[in-house]
């Protein structure tokens, strides 16, 4: 009989005996009870916010009562939409991302596309699909005042104005109650406004209305993912023993991991699911990545020979059954043998993904607690925020940002000393304020096992500012072992936001100045080049001199 949730399988090496003890420790301690009693002192003896009262994910793969509601709205509204486009950034846009590129759309209703760049590029290739008559757009953020999703709103409501006596009628709000992205929804009529729960952190969010109504529109059994997901979450629930809870053992493995030097989380994912990286990514970066310590989510990059991993390496290998690649278990057996401890994930159906995505909140909250930081919020996320208003404020930003150019003469000589720089233990983050899937995109590609294989080091490529909401909260909170290449084009024609005193490129170029002062501000290795003529060559010109 098949299982009905995700099977797994751990290869941990010299990590069995310290991760048996940290088991062991938490039976004793009655720590799985008392995390869904919601118990602040797992992470904290001080009862501060965001911790007791961000544990509602705990509960949603049992809320059921909004599934009908949602259900009954797609099957409405799909009648009048070719096609859905989704506003939001960092776990506003995570899930919807994965059930996009791993479930596709149903036969009968629209394609979801996912914005979550402000790059004048990005924009104008959406709006130039678009059929602002025949789209719906979902306008989604918890706060309700994420600058990136609020311009983005702004250019889509003149579009849609432009053709449209009741332009009201093609928005949908996903948002916290109270937020003022729910007043601007009122205000201007939105077809509707889905509340979003508030106790319930953006990134765990994957089984709100921000993750199943825009699946119910492209057609997934949202019913079957949620009940996956239960049967995940009783397994992982307060009744069952500490070493048999799925959830509570990858946690001790991830955290003991960490603790032993082995930080970089490499999640190997096959085809089928390779999407699921992006959003496991956001979770691990976002929750663990502060006070100085943290977990190096690396996803999506290639597999590679096994001689090319340093030991700082945990590996995650992710397949949905009959999709697992024939040399994966060359590969393992390689990394086995030179004591990788190796975590197999095996889903039996697409629909496990949300059983998958519940073990892994709990793993990675579970690991928060080893680590001794709280996993629920992000301290310092908005410093890049704050400098990047300060950048497109009249004033500029009082320190400098340092950059070289790629046609010029001295960039070799720039790259080299960047390079020289990086040393046993760190990882490189190439950070690309350039349009996702562009013309640079399979060069950028090409560069993270360039400098993997060169550098023996992880690599990771994140896309500007989309990854500010996911990993940037690591990159800047965590331990000082990154060092990034920031890539930086000057687009053009710009485009201008409606009802705001700046344009996406103004936006996007303000909020890169503003990562560099954080990250140097914070003393991280950073090289920032400017990226001349056509992006594609520019970026070509870096590798070239990177790999040689």
């Amino acid at each position: 009989m098949m299982p009905d949730r995700p099977t797994h399988s751990f290869a941990l090496g010299s990590l069995t005996n310290r991760v048996h003890d940290r088991l062991a420790a938490w039976a004793e301690q009655n720590y799985a009870v008392r995390m869904w009693d919601r118990d602040h002192t797992l992470w904290s003896a001080e009862d501060i916010p965001d911790l007791a009262n961000r544990l509602g994910w705990l509960r949603l793969p049992y809320e059921t009562k909004q599934l009908p509601a949602i259900r009954a709205f797609a099957e409405e509204a799909r009648a009048g939409a070719d096609r859905v486009v989704l506003l939001g950034m960092g776990g506003s846009s995570m899930a919807p991302a994965v059930f996009a590129n791993t479930f596709g759309s149903a036969s009968g209703h629209p394609l979801l596309t996912v914005l979550d760049s402000t790059h004048p590029e990005a924009v104008r290739a959406v709006s130039a699909v678009v059929d602002p008559s025949r789209t719906l757009f979902l306008v989604a953020s918890k706060s309700g005042g994420t600058i990136e999703t609020l311009s983005l709103f702004r250019h889509f409501w003149g579009v849609v104005s432009g053709v449209h006596d009741r332009p009201g009628d093609r928005f949908v709000a996903l948002t916290d109650p109270g937020s003022g992205l729910e007043a601007l929804a009122r205000e201007r009529r939105f077809r509707r406004v889905f509340a979003t729960p508030p106790e319930v952190g953006g990134r765990y969010s994957a089984l709100t209305p921000f993750g199943l109504v825009p699946a119910a529109l492209i057609g997934m059994d949202i019913e079957s993912l949620q009940a996956k997901a239960s049967v995940m979450a009783v397994e992982c629930g307060p009744d069952r023993p500490v070493a048999a809870n799925p959830g509570l053992r990858l946690g001790a493995v991830m955290g003991e991991s960490a603790l032993a030097g082995r930080d970089k989380l490499t999640y190997v994912c096959s085809p089928a699911i390779a999407g699921f990286g992006a959003w496991v990514e956001q979770l691990v970066a976002e929750s663990t990545g502060k006070n100085g310590t943290g977990i190096v989510p690396v996803a999506g990059e290639p597999l590679g020979d096994p001689a090319s991993y340093g030991q700082d390496r945990l590996f995650v290998f992710m397949a949905l059954e009959g999709d697992r690649p024939s040399e994966w278990e060359v590969a393992q057996a390689g990394l086995r043998r030179r004591g990788h401890p190796v975590v197999e994930v095996n889903l039996h159906h697409l629909d496990e993904l949300g059983a998958e995505m519940f073990r892994s909140e709990m793993a990675v909250a579970s690991a928060g607690s080893i680590l001794g930081i709280n996993p629920f919020d992000q301290p310092d996320v908005q410093v890049a925020k704050d400098l990047a208003r300060q950048a497109m404020s009249p004033e500029g930003l009082e320190g400098s940002v340092e950059e070289t150019s790629s046609d010029s003469p001295r960039l070799a000589g720039a790259l080299r000393a960047w390079a020289a720089t990086i040393e046993p233990g760190d990882y490189v983050g190439i950070h690309a304020y350039l349009p996702m899937g562009g013309p640079a995109a399979p060069v950028l590609d090409s560069l993270v096992p360039l400098l993997r294989d060169r550098l023996r080091v992880p690599v990771t490529l994140g896309y500007g500012p989309r990854f500010l909401h996911s990993t940037g909260q690591l990159h800047k909170g965590g331990a000082n072992n990154g060092v990034f290449l920031q890539l930086v084009d000057s687009p053009g024609p710009d485009i201008d936001v409606p009802e705001a005193d700046f344009s996406f490129g103004e936006l996007l170029e303000g909020q890169a100045a503003g990562d560099y002062q954080a990250l140097t501000g914070r003393d991280r290795r950073v090289l920032r080049v400017r990226l001349a003529g056509d992006p594609r060559s520019a970026v070509e010109t870096v590798a070239g001199l990177l790999g040689g």
